[in-house]
């Protein structure tokens, strides 16, 4: 089973500059387009919207490239 994630967990990721930490402020669960680009997701497979805690930059990703951190 998939783990889902809510607005305002505290996830990181790892990205082609390192690991990455932000909180979750929306969670999509339909096709959405984003920068130019069409995202899949759907309510079993939602893409997750995050902001940087570092930056001002907001990426989108879905739940399996997520991990959940203890604050």
């Amino acid at each position: 089973m998939r783990r889902t994630f809510r607005i305002g967990e505290h996830v990181r990721w790892n990205s082609e500059a390192g690991w990455v930490s932000g909180r979750i402020t929306a969670v999509h669960d339909r096709e959405l387009v984003w920068h130019g680009y069409v995202h899949h997701a759907t309510p079993e497979d939602p893409q997750y919207e995050i902001q940087s805690d570092r930056t001002d930059h907001v990426a989108l990703h879905r739940g399996e490239a997520l991990r959940l951190l203890d604050d």
